[in-house]
């Protein structure tokens, strides 16, 4: 093109651009949106089944991340709980992992957001939500009935009322919960069992339907002396929203943790990573009242032996005065599950016996 006709362009090109308003870039007008490069098949889920999935954005700005979702009944955070963020590339390129579902959700969100754990609808963009994009998983997704899994399932416990759990979790590595491993026996005593149901390993969780506070909690456990390396019995204090305080979690722990080397009970004011918050004890065979007294700035731990909170034979005992967390919305609870990252895997199916549960205002 010869170089008066270029000159002419550029002056009409301008002059269009003044008289409209003035031109701008599609990336200054652009808005902020999300794309899938990778989306994995459309499946019911569980706790042990993964895949890759990317994408890229595009507007994204420095220190944007992305927050991923899988949706089976409800909307869940990917990967973890724990890790609920992906970074985005210099490329605008974004992967990970994540588990399987029938629906998969990506949001564009500003540094310091704090994604749920679960949702029934995923945010819509406003605030240090950025943007939003879902889309479907590949294939056929799977019938309704079986993301909805098993009915809820109350147990009367103790003159308390608890949930038996039946979505997976990430506690001690991925792991699927089934209802059916918690009961109430004809005496009236608590199982729970950790379970291999073909190849796959089902563990066991019960929850406290109500908060209860301030006070001495008390967990008198038959014998579990025995207990396989790589399964854990806990119990606890949890709060799903509490992520400033560590969920307000306090820990009575059985386990070896798959290190036979070790003892094989704890107590834990959370977070775990910090060498004061733990107190490792040996549990000695036979029945065991594990307890703690927990008040404004003090947890108190004991463990002895017998079927009474007190006048038993002495096992162990431990004060926290740093990190203990307030009462909000915590629920006590009481899990069995594998420690997926012991060694090996359980040799047979494990079983407890909680006698009796208490709690003193």
């Amino acid at each position: 093109m010869p170089a008066r006709y270029s000159v002419r362009l550029l002056t009409i090109v301008a002059s269009i651009c003044l008289f409209v308003g003035g031109c701008r870039t599609a990336t200054e007008t652009a808005a902020p949106a999300i794309h899938f490069t990778i989306i994995p098949e459309a499946s019911a889920g569980g706790a042990e089944r993964t895949a890759a999935i990317a994408g890229r954005v595009t507007g994204a700005r420095r220190g944007q991340q992305i927050v991923l979702f899988a949706r089976t009944n409800v909307w869940w955070v990917q990967p973890l709980t724990t890790q609920p963020y992906t970074a985005i590339a210099a490329d605008s390129t974004w992967k990970n992992t994540i588990h399987l579902g029938v629906e998969y959700g990506a949001l564009l969100v500003e540094p310091g957001y704090r994604p749920p754990d679960t949702t029934a609808s995923l945010p819509a963009p406003g605030g240090a939500v950025i943007a939003v994009a879902t889309v479907n998983g590949t294939g056929t997704a799977p019938p309704i009935a079986d993301l909805e899994g098993k009915p809820r399932k109350l147990l009367t416990f103790s003159g308390y009322e608890w949930e038996a759990r039946a979505a997976p979790s990430d506690r001690g590595g991925p792991n699927d919960y089934d209802p059916d491993n918690a009961w109430i026996d004809a005496d009236g005593f608590l199982h729970l069992k950790l379970a291999k149901r073909g190849d796959r390993w089902t563990s066991a969780e019960v929850i406290l339907t109500r908060s209860l506070g301030y006070g001495t909690y008390i967990f008198t456990v038959r014998d579990i002396s025995g207990l396989d390396p790589a399964a854990v019995f806990g119990m606890l204090t949890w709060d799903h929203g509490a992520t400033d305080q560590n969920h307000r979690e306090l820990d009575i722990e059985i386990s070896q943790w798959g290190d036979l080397a070790i003892p094989n009970g704890q107590y834990v004011v959370q977070p775990f990573y910090l060498p004061a918050n733990v107190a490792r004890f040996a549990a000695p065979s036979g029945t065991l009242t594990h307890s703690f007294r927990w008040e404004p700035g003090r947890a108190v731990f004991r463990t002895v032996r017998g079927g009474r909170p007190t006048g038993g034979p002495f096992v162990a005992q431990h004060e926290f005065t740093s990190g203990v967390p307030t009462p909000g919305g915590e629920l006590v609870r009481m899990n069995l599950y594998f420690f997926r990252y012991a060694p090996m895997a359980p040799k047979q199916d494990v079983e407890i016996v909680v006698e009796r549960f208490q709690y003193l205002p």
